[in-house]
């Protein structure tokens, strides 16, 4: 199928269908006028991509997990980069969780003495 077809089936726009085949995520054949044909499981393939992305997950990311994903879920079969690649995307959201949570605290703690002087103001 064309990429105007694979966008229509997938609902994924053809620059972004282009965008993961620039990340090595999809790989369509080349006709010699320069067409993209995509084989039928492209469409699983773009469906993986869409709800991996939705996870967090970068296109790198992808790329490495991509071979270990089954059907549309995805589910994803053991790979060894696969426990790897997730361990270090969860790191890497609790580091920055726990910045969000100290600087939130923070904040309480300004507005709590602001509250504080300013009670005595009135």
């Amino acid at each position: 199928m064309l990429i105007g077809e694979l966008s229509r089936r997938t609902g994924v726009h053809a620059h972004q269908l282009r965008y993961y085949e620039s990340q090595g995520l999809l790989t369509p054949r080349r006709h010699p006028s320069g067409y993209r044909e995509y084989a039928d499981d492209a469409v699983v393939t773009v469906i993986q991509i869409r709800r991996l992305l939705e996870a967090g997950l970068s296109t790198q990311d992808i790329r490495y997990l991509l071979p270990c994903a089954t059907g549309t879920a995805p589910d994803l079969a053991p790979c060894a980069e696969l426990v790897d690649t997730l361990r270090d995307r969860l790191d890497g959201l609790d580091a920055r969780i726990d910045t969000l949570s100290r600087s939130r605290q923070a904040l309480h703690a300004y507005i709590d003495a602001t509250e504080r002087r300013m009670s005595y103001v009135h």
